[in-house]
């Protein structure tokens, strides 16, 4: 029992808390960025534009099928190689987003193929373009539609940040092995306490999800 009081003195709690911090910090950046990309991404691989589809496609398979670990390794120590060395958080940003870029992207594909096709031919039919309808009748669907999976795919970039305490981004798994590093009896404590915050964090946006999914149904 000691070695929690002494592990969850006011200083140790507040350095996990700059740790929090930099994760809630990281991933909010993160989950914008790839958003966006994701979705400019999907749609493209949705429209089977000539040769821009095909490219996109490809670089989608190939990231989704790596380990998000090797793409931070590669946005850190990689990238220095080829002319462009990045400071530590926007490595971690920078590999977040090129890997749920990616995953979002197919999502997004997949929510636009599972609108009824008739519905781009009604709009098509009443005056609108192409990217007119898509833009407006089919995206909008496509969004509500996968609600569940995008927020789901955003809980786990939450908890993907900590892979980037390889490359010593200061998050809350870093706070925590400095703080355990400096007291091996504080491992237990430490490991308890961020799951914790983990849970919170993860939670809160589970019941936003099922929130906007009511709310758009």
């Amino acid at each position: 029992m000691r070695n929690f009081i002494d592990a969850y003195s006011w200083v140790n709690l507040r350095f996990l808390l700059e740790g929090l911090g930099v994760t809630i910090e990281v991933s909010t950046i993160s989950i914008v960025s790839s958003f966006i990309i994701g979705s400019i991404l999907g749609v493209v691989n949705y429209a089977k534009i000539k040769y821009l589809s095909v490219v996109v496609s490809f670089m989608v398979d190939i990231i989704r099928n790596l380990p998000l670990i090797l793409i931070i390794f590669f946005t850190y120590f990689g990238l220095p190689h080829l002319g462009f060395k990045p400071e530590i958080v926007f490595a971690a940003v920078l590999a977040l987003t090129i890997f749920e870029s990616a995953m979002l992207a197919e999502i997004i594909r997949s929510g636009i193929l599972a609108i009824d096709y008739g519905q781009m031919e009604g709009a098509r039919a009443n005056g609108m373009s192409y990217v007119q309808a898509l833009w407006y009748i089919i995206f909008p669907q496509a969004i509500k539609k996968t609600i569940p999976t995008i927020v789901s795919q955003f809980i786990s970039l939450i908890k993907d940040t900590s892979l980037a305490t390889i490359i010593v981004l200061p998050e809350l798994l870093n706070h925590a092995q400095i703080i355990y590093g400096q007291n091996a009896a504080f491992i237990l404590p430490m490991f308890l306490i961020i799951s914790v915050m983990y849970f919170i964090v993860c939670y809160v946006l589970s019941v936003l999800s099922q929130f906007l999914d009511r709310k758009l149904a």
